[in-house]
């Protein structure tokens, strides 16, 4: 019982969460992205101090973007990495930027459980989820967030996968 109270519970926050980005005031300005995903590596290792997790973050990156819904993007993104990541002794999550297209593509990597890109166009509707809520916990509202925040910056996001070979979520900004 205590159990389903604590899945309803989060997944009204993460609605909740939802909602608000869609309807939040912008602030436009220089963020470091670096720092920002250092900040929240911190967060995922002293949340959990027993496990390890390689963490490789490119440092200085710089973007222009609302710093809170970027904060949000990444939360996800890493968390996601952090959480599909856990059944892995040799567990590792990159941070990083590429060139894509002609523009700066920056991404969350992991070594963890994948997904089969058949199931790629799913990815980003809200509770849609590719693993059993017994594999790994979660409402399936997270990447629905990411894309809708990515989506008011201007940019889009995307992924790239394969089963048991981890994934790698791509996002641009405008």
């Amino acid at each position: 019982m205590r159990a389903a109270t604590q899945r309803m519970a989060t997944l009204i926050d993460d609605l909740l969460d939802l909602s608000r980005v869609t309807r939040s005031e912008m602030t436009i300005a220089p963020v470091d992205l670096s720092e920002l995903a250092r900040e929240l590596a911190t967060e995922f290792t002293s949340g959990d101090p027993e496990r390890h997790v390689e963490i490789v973050i490119t440092p200085d990156v710089a973007v222009r973007a609302d710093r809170g819904l970027l904060r949000v993007v990444l939360h996800n993104l890493m968390g996601n990495a952090w959480k599909f990541t856990g059944k892995r002794s040799d567990a590792r999550i990159e941070v990083g930027v590429v060139a894509a297209d002609g523009e700066r593509a920056y991404y969350v990597r992991d070594n963890g459980a994948g997904f089969d890109m058949a199931y790629a166009s799913k990815l980003f509707g809200a509770f849609q989820r590719l693993h059993r809520v017994t594999e790994f916990p979660g409402t399936g509202v997270g990447l629905a967030t990411v894309q809708r925040i990515i989506h008011r910056h201007g940019g889009r996001v995307w992924a790239e996968s394969a089963v048991g070979r981890g994934a790698t979520f791509y996002f641009t900004l405008s």
